[in-house]
């Protein structure tokens, strides 16, 4: 009895080599096309940190890379682009990009891939509760230019005299359009331009007078945790007019504003990238989502008070169909297992 077992044993461990040995042949390669870490802008706010930890979910348990991060603001990043020494930044908004990115396009030195989303816009919002409803105590307020009459609901306590607008960051491209469409709609002097010095103080203070129920008036942009997480009214402003936009871009003074454009978001990499790792390039021309799914995704990354990378694989897991469809099927089978 003894040896009989010793000797099925021996084909039991013979069968574990021998099944071992097909997995590894049978097994796709994990190889990187790049002998070094992909290196993906780590920007400073929600939609592009989210985005950022998808594909780099995706680059990893799919195409065997690794991924650095590279964090920093917009204008860095996009020279960093232009130089090298970033492959891949996530967003780059063309309806108004940054100034470097359009000097590295008009210079050659960068590509835009695929489309991070097709349908971002930015505006100003108050929340629907001031505007709607029984206890709406501006149910008229349905424009810019309806603010004037309105200033007294939105009052500075530091100027009792003026509402208050809360802009974005100072230094922003946005907060520059902002300041200048004020003055175009004839309201710097009756609203105070509010900006703050980081993303996240400026909507720690409007979520404060959401969650209280309070009238507030703010720029902000979808996708955005923010526009996922409560109910709000973008004002309507003037149709959007290129020539006016134009104008409002490039003067000091302008006499006229106009909503801001829909922006097509795009995946922007270096030049030589599509070259270095073609099937990688392929993966960020196919990436696409939009920006009510990345919102969706952000407010309950918020509520739940879990890091882009968690929410990530949440997408990940949840939305396999959006996903493989920017990936061949042996790729989604690795991204898959790996989750």
């Amino acid at each position: 009895m003894r040896e009989a077992g010793m000797v099925s044993g021996r084909k039991s461990l013979g069968g574990l080599v021998l099944a071992g040995a097909l997995a590894l042949f049978a097994a796709p390669s994990q190889a990187c096309e790049l002998d070094r870490p992909l290196k993906i802008a780590g920007l400073d706010y929600d939609s592009a940190a989210f985005h950022a930890a998808v594909a780099t979910a995706i680059v990893e348990r799919g195409y065997g890379c690794k991924v650095e991060r590279v964090p920093g603001a917009i204008a860095p990043l996009v020279n960093g682009l232009a130089r090298g020494d970033v492959d891949i930044v996530m967003e780059i908004w063309m309806a108004n990009p940054v100034e470097a990115w359009s000097k590295a396009a008009e210079a050659g030195r960068v590509t835009p891939l695929g489309t991070t989303f097709p349908d971002a816009n930015e505006g100003w919002y108050v929340p629907r509760y001031l505007v709607e409803g029984p206890d709406a105590k501006a149910p008229d307020l349905k424009s810019v230019s309806d603010l004037k009459r309105y200033k007294a609901l939105f009052t500075d306590p530091e100027e009792p005299a003026k509402g208050r607008f809360y802009n974005c960051v100072a230094g922003w491209v946005c907060e520059g359009v902002n300041t200048k469409k004020l003055a175009a709609y004839g309201l710097d002097n009756d609203f105070t331009n509010t900006r703050g010095g980081s993303g996240e103080a400026t909507v720690a203070v409007i979520e404060a007078a959401l969650k209280r129920k309070r009238p507030v008036l703010f720029y902000y942009w979808s996708p955005s945790w923010l526009v996922g997480a409560y109910d709000l009214v973008k004002l309507e402003e003037p149709a959007f007019d290129q020539a006016v936009w134009d104008q409002l871009k490039t003067t000091d003074r302008p006499s006229r504003a106009t909503a801001y454009p829909v922006s097509k978001v795009v995946i922007g990499a270096h030049v030589d990238f599509p070259k270095q790792a073609p099937q990688l390039a392929t993966f960020f021309r196919q990436y696409g989502m939009s920006s009510a799914t990345t919102s969706q995704m952000l407010a309950q990354a918020r509520e739940k008070g879990i890091a882009p990378e968690q929410q990530a694989l949440v997408f990940l897991k949840s939305q396999p169909d959006a996903w493989k469809a920017w990936v061949p099927a042996e790729i989604a089978g690795k991204v898959t297992a790996g989750l």
